[in-house]
């Protein structure tokens, strides 16, 4: 028999880990990638979020963890930051300050280059994974019915190729041209839905003070999408290298500027100002990064039908969340297994771009169903359903920050680990019906030891 060929578009995370799924199935694989991979841990023009704070939480960790073995003990040995959530968290979300218990899931905390570095290095450890760069692909080959392969060109030749392939991955990220591809195969148009709240980023990486350099949490203030005034947001996250990543942010009206000079009374105007006391003193190591990419969008390729044989997507291609939910790449990752099961168990291209879908919902209806809330976002109002659910999630997090058994659903949810229709679950309706038992915290729930470990190095 003829050995089996797979091909990937895109070589970032999620297309190195449909990569590594597909080497379990075919005989070879192709990472047809349009940038020049980095040799080290740095950012690159294909990845738009990649200066800007990323997390990468327990569920899709784990995930990792089972395509890519070993991959978390070589982040960890790089410098990634394993922070316990919630005890190791210092998050005011939208209905008060998240009560530090006991670890009950976990976040991994570095910046996407070191990630991006990690998971590529043990990804192409492989000898059936060869990558193609500075090639991108241009149109797809075979019919409405099946795909059979790609055309690529070399960006600085303009020289075309076709790839013969028993399977083609879309990975390519928020640029994916799939639907333009799949309507000129003469398909339905891709249904797609996108909710925008308008939110603009901007991050500076500073040096942590040296006694809270090897461990601190991460800190979070999150805004409120109810309050009548744009939410801004402040996150300080402990990454590699002794440094500090923070990122600001704001939907209509409230963006954070780029002006080096305004970052740090920006962070100290949101709902609390713990970040901006923080790095008040500290010492930036980079300009300001400034982004707009945080438009929840998505396409539901499982509902184009027929569905061509050989043919999947993945990652980005199919969802994009606003980055604040820190969930894209954990979906990525949970999606690669999805594609795995797929395989294992013979299911047809159809079949497995429905269980991506399912691996997406959870995590989509969690960010479109806060975003439209905040003023001025723009997309499709919540029916009634949507608004009544909406109001229960609330007083579902609002009782997490005070009774455990509710706060660790929500934490397992929250962090991909465990369905979401977990918190719809009787024991789970019921507390949150009857609602916290005790007062939250009004300040924020830092430790002396943790201040004293910043405020001694001013």
């Amino acid at each position: 028999m003829a050995p089996t060929h797979a091909v990937v578009l895109g070589g970032g995370l999620a297309g190195l880990l449909a990569a590594s799924v597909l080497v379990r199935h075919f005989d070879e694989v192709t990472v047809v990638e349009r940038d020049k991979l980095p040799d080290g841990p740095s950012p690159r023009s294909g990845v738009p979020q990649a200066r800007h704070a990323h997390l990468l939480m327990s569920g899709g960790a784990r995930a990792i963890e089972s395509v890519l073995p070993g991959t978390l003990d070589a982040l960890f040995a790089a410098g990634a930051h394993r922070i316990g959530v919630p005890n190791d968290l210092v998050s005011l979300s939208a209905q008060g300050w998240v009560p530090r218990f006991p670890e009950m899931q976990f976040i991994v905390s570095c910046s996407r280059a070191l990630l991006d570095f990690v998971v590529r290095g043990q990804a192409l450890r492989d000898e059936g994974i060869s990558v193609l760069t500075g090639t991108e692909p241009v149109s797809l080959l075979g019919d409405r019915h099946a795909v059979t392969g790609v055309v690529v060109e070399d960006r600085i030749s303009h020289e075309r190729t076709p790839l013969e392939a028993d399977l083609v991955v879309d990975a390519t990220g928020r640029g994916s041209r799939l639907p333009t591809w799949l309507v000129e195969f003469g398909l339905p148009a891709v249904p797609s839905e996108s909710v925008d709240s308008g939110l603009a980023y901007a991050t500076r990486i500073f040096r942590a003070p040296e006694s809270a350099a090897a461990a601190f949490p991460i800190v979070n203030v999150q805004a409120n999408p109810r309050d009548p005034h744009p939410g801004c947001t402040a996150t300080l996250l402990p990454i590699e290298d002794g440094r500090w990543l923070v990122t600001l942010s704001g939907t209509r009206g409230g963006e954070p500027t780029t002006d080096e000079s305004e970052f740090v009374s920006f962070a100290r105007s949101v709902r609390n100002p713990v970040v901006g006391e923080l790095i008040s003193s500290a010492e930036p190591l980079s300009p300001v990064y400034g982004s707009h990419s945080t438009t929840n969008r998505r396409n539901y390729f499982e509902r184009v039908k027929p569905w061509p044989a050989g043919l999947l997507a993945l990652g980005d291609s199919v969802a994009t969340y606003n980055p604040v939910y820190g969930h894209g790449m954990s979906i990525a990752a949970q999606s690669a297994l999805a594609l795995d099961a797929g395989l294992s168990t013979g299911s047809g291209a159809a079949r497995i771009q429905r269980d991506i879908g399912k691996v997406v919902d959870g995590a989509w209806a969690m960010a479109t169903n806060q975003d439209i809330l905040y003023p001025g976002a723009v997309g499709k109002p919540l029916p009634l359903v949507g608004r009544v659910l909406q109001r229960y999630v609330d007083r579902l997090v609002r009782t997490a920050t005070t009774e455990i058994a509710v706060t660790r659903a929500f934490l397992d949810a929250f962090t991909l680990s465990a369905p979401m229709a977990n918190l719809l679950s009787p024991r789970m309706v019921w507390a949150t019906l009857r609602g916290p038992r005790r007062s939250v915290s009004p300040e924020p729930t830092l430790t002396a030891d943790e201040r004293e470990r910043v405020t001694s190095a001013e």
